[in-house]
């Protein structure tokens, strides 16, 4: 199994809680990508690889289909920290007057299908630290988007997150990084079309598919090997482009 749970440092009673609540619900995705920290984490609607230099995730990934995108009126939240993550997630308290929002990686939106996977979301592992302007605007469209085909595909597999560096601005009291970029990289359910979004981290009214570009290019800058269980000759063929003319904008 892709899952690591020898980090997680908790007590057995605690330990037995994780395994759980990570049953069965994402076993459909099948197509993890690799991890440059060895430290990944399973909730029931999303995985993700933590760094804990930058206190965030590396990636988030999950599977999203027409099941998960209900139009329904949960309360929100407040956020928490993940006491998965082997040192926990990084405190709420960092963002608190620091100019950017909590941004998600697995949106809120695409976790309609119950509560606790709608709650799920609020984990401070699943956010980043995103300009107000930005996630509101480019970001949410391209969330939009991702939903709109979910639908029209019968299902997509997600991988999304900043892209993490070294040289990144931080904030709060725990050095959380802020990311100068974010991607998506997106696959449909029957393997025929994949597609990666690279966005600078500020708003933009440009079309999304101004900011198409290969999953070749995303692995380069991230050091990611994005669905890396694929065939390789599927694997090959789709990562390399950047065609997004088969997917309906």
């Amino acid at each position: 199994m892709f899952f690591s749970c020898k980090e997680i440092n908790h007590s057995d009673e605690n330990s037995s809680n994780i395994e759980s609540k990570s049953e069965t619900y994402n076993v459909i995705f099948d197509y993890f990508p690799s991890s440059t920290t060895d430290a990944i984490y399973k909730h029931k609607g999303y995985s993700f690889s933590y760094s804990e230099v930058h206190e965030q995730s590396e990636w988030v990934a999950y599977y999203l289909d027409e099941k998960d995108i209900k139009y329904v009126d949960f309360e929100r939240p407040l956020f928490e920290i993940d006491a998965t993550v082997l040192r926990e997630s990084a405190h709420w308290r960092n963002f608190k007057n620091s100019g950017y929002d909590k941004g998600h990686l697995c949106p809120a939106g695409d976790r309609r299908g119950s509560v606790e996977l709608f709650e799920e979301t609020f984990l401070t592992s699943n956010v980043s630290p995103q300009n107000n302007d930005f996630n509101a605007g480019i970001w949410n469209r391209l969330e939009q988007k991702v939903r709109y085909w979910a639908k029209k595909y019968d299902g997509i597999y997600v991988v999304t997150a900043g892209v993490l560096s070294n040289d990144l601005e931080v904030i709060g009291y725990e050095n959380v990084a802020v990311p100068n970029y974010f991607y998506k990289v997106l696959m449909t359910k029957d393997q025929s079309k994949m597609i990666a979004f690279l966005l600078p981290h500020q708003d933009s009214d440009e079309p999304l598919y101004k900011f198409v570009v290969s999953v070749d290019e995303i692995e380069q800058k991230t050091g990611i090997d994005f669905f890396k269980n694929l065939d390789d000759a599927i694997e090959m063929k789709l990562e390399k482009s950047n065609d997004y003319k088969k997917w309906a904008f």
